[in-house]
């Protein structure tokens, strides 16, 4: 009787209802979108100190993110589509029954959704487009990379817990966690309770940040950090993986999306050090010899 009592009070301190749409002065505003404004102020705030190591000043770094932005925004729309290729397959084998429209609907719910993934590679992707084609900006690519390895998990952090709020990205049914109520945007959380995986993942990702500040404002591993986050990041990524509970990741030989891209990224990053290391390491040989 005592541990029924015990189990029951715990689920119901629990029990959390989600706040996938505030109101703020009779203004009904989206929970997610609200932590992404807030994520985006706070990492301007922080870039605008960063970037002044490298003499950059906020227009200019304004242009570079405005390209990145762009490019994040397709590469996470690419590989949203990208796991859901199985219904983009269907979609086209059936053409003749669906029709332009019924075709157009179907190809707008499969590209409709963004991953994490696909915009951060598409944003360094956009910093090195803009660093290719602006001369002024080519030479401080390297730093660029550097303030983006550090900003990303940052607004990576506050973008969880607007998942969190929103309902999505949930966590699988657990004794520990939170039970959502009338969550009209994403009805499969509700009345299950759940293990609040965006919440740890927005720990994480801040955790992330501060190692990564601290390494910048003290030099190390200068010019690299942009792979230090490649290599941290998806060991998380690929563990908490585990504790998602949602269905619509994309599932492959028994690993989500996310996963494979997690090893891709970690593998590719230590390919990247060492030969970074290189670079530098004959770089600084040749400066000493004009030295001498």
């Amino acid at each position: 009787m005592t541990d029924s009592v015990s189990r029951d009070t715990l689920r119901a301190c629990q029990k959390n209802d989600m706040f996938p749409i505030i109101e703020v002065f009779g203004l009904k505003l989206g929970a997610y979108g609200i932590m992404v404004v807030v994520g985006f102020l706070v990492c301007s705030l922080v870039a605008s100190r960063l970037i002044k190591r490298f003499g950059i000043n906020m227009l200019d770094f304004g242009l570079v993110m405005i390209c990145a932005c762009i490019v994040m925004a397709i590469c996470a729309c690419l590989l949203f589509g990208l796991t859901n290729i199985r219904l983009i397959i269907a979609a086209f084998s059936h053409i003749g029954e669906l029709g332009f429209e019924g075709l157009m609907g179907i190809l707008k719910i499969a590209f409709g959704g963004l991953v994490f993934y696909g915009g951060f590679i598409g944003g360094a992707l956009g910093i090195l487009i803009y660093t290719r084609f602006s001369k002024p900006m080519r030479p401080k690519r390297d730093g660029l990379l550097d303030v983006y390895a550090v900003l990303v998990p940052l607004f990576h952090g506050f973008g969880r817990i607007g998942c969190f709020l929103a309902g999505c990205c949930y966590g699988i049914e657990s004794e520990f966690g939170f039970t959502a109520h009338g969550n009209e945007l994403n009805p499969t959380v509700n009345d299950v309770n759940r293990f609040p995986v965006q919440l740890v993942e927005s720990g994480c990702n801040f955790i992330l940040f501060f190692v990564l500040l601290m390494l910048f404002k003290k030099a190390i591993m200068d010019k690299r950090l942009i792979y230090i986050y490649m290599l941290a990041y998806p060991v998380v990524r690929f563990s908490l993986e585990f504790l998602r509970g949602d269905t619509y990741r994309g599932i492959l030989f028994g690993l989500s999306t996310s996963q494979w891209i997690s090893i891709i990224l970690f593998l590719f990053s230590i390919v990247m050090l060492i030969r970074k290391n290189k670079i530098m390491k004959k770089e600084a040989a040749e400066q000493t010899v004009q030295t001498e």
